[in-house]
């Protein structure tokens, strides 16, 4: 990932405000088990040791956990263990993303309401290169889940690698104009300022900058205490180098945002008054 695509990620972690956005890489991937026992386990067992030791012990690991599911093949803990044993060893450079889709398959299907599963076995399929495959999965989730944002991040991902940028924007409208009927049955299951902020980055990374700004104005209208697309305004105006309209709405955005995010709102803001480079020298932010 280039550095340009690092910070622009990160904007959009920030304004969404999504814990365990799930990227492109495997990395996201891995930190979103960051929270099972085995990985406390594993940090605390294997910090200060070498690569190869940490690599020996994933491995022995890895082999147990393939004994309990060969006796148990719906055992969810192995699963878990499992899964998380191969994604380590692949962020050491050992091992086949192949090797993660098996037990994700599983997990996806033993917890069908644990949607994260599933985007992660989507993202797998497209690191493989199975694109159609990654594109099934997403769309199981967002058939009954069309709110899952982690979903739409990662069809979004997907279908701007496929350089479909209209198809990607198509689906965050689709999004937004079944959200009302889908809020009356299952209520908040659509976050539409979420949704819209993400249609004004998509637009926004087209260098499409008056519809990002109609979309951020229109959830600005929607929810005017909501610090989302205050920020995401702000951002983009100063992407285009035009900090001093930036500067008011990042002080706003700081005012209305959480605790946790202040300090990383007035940093942006900071920043801001950087001249932004030329077209020229620097590549378009994507999503």
């Amino acid at each position: 990932m280039s550095e340009s695509r690092n910070r622009w990620l990160v904007k959009v972690v920030l304004v969404l405000a999504v814990i365990g956005f799930v990227g492109v890489s495997m990395v996201p991937i891995i930190a979103a088990f960051s929270d099972t026992q085995y990985s406390r386990q594993n940090f605390s067992n294997t910090t200060g040791t070498s690569s190869s030791d940490q690599k020996s012990k994933l491995e022995d690991a890895s082999r147990g956990y393939e004994q309990v599911l060969q006796r148990e093949p719906e055992n969810q803990t192995a699963l878990r263990g499992l899964l998380e044993t191969r994604l380590q060893l692949l962020s050491l450079g050992v091992g086949e993303i192949q090797g993660v889709i098996e037990p994700l398959e599983k997990l996806a299907k033993l917890n069908p309401e644990q949607t994260k599963y599933a985007v992660l076995l989507a993202q797998a399929k497209q690191q493989i290169g199975d694109k159609e495959g990654a594109a099934q999965a997403y769309r199981s989730i967002l058939e009954t889940k069309p709110g899952d944002l982690n979903a739409l991040q990662g069809m979004i991902a997907l279908l701007l690698e496929q350089k479909r940028p209209e198809a990607a924007i198509g689906l965050l409208q689709d999004t937004l104009s079944k959200a009302t009927q889908a809020n009356k049955n299952e209520s908040g299951s659509v976050d539409t300022i979420a949704v819209q902020v993400m249609l004004g980055n998509l637009h926004a990374s087209q260098k499409r900058y008056d519809q990002a700004s109609v979309a951020y104005d229109q959830a600005i209208k929607s929810a005017p205490n909501d610090f989302r697309p205050v920020l995401a305004k702000a951002m983009v105006l100063k992407e285009q180098g035009k900090s001093k309209e930036a500067k008011p709405l990042f002080s706003k955005a700081a005012t209305l945002a959480p605790a946790q995010y202040k300090d990383e709102i007035n940093k942006r803001a900071t920043e801001a008054t950087t001249p932004a480079p030329t077209a020229a020298s620097t590549p378009a932010p994507k999503p």
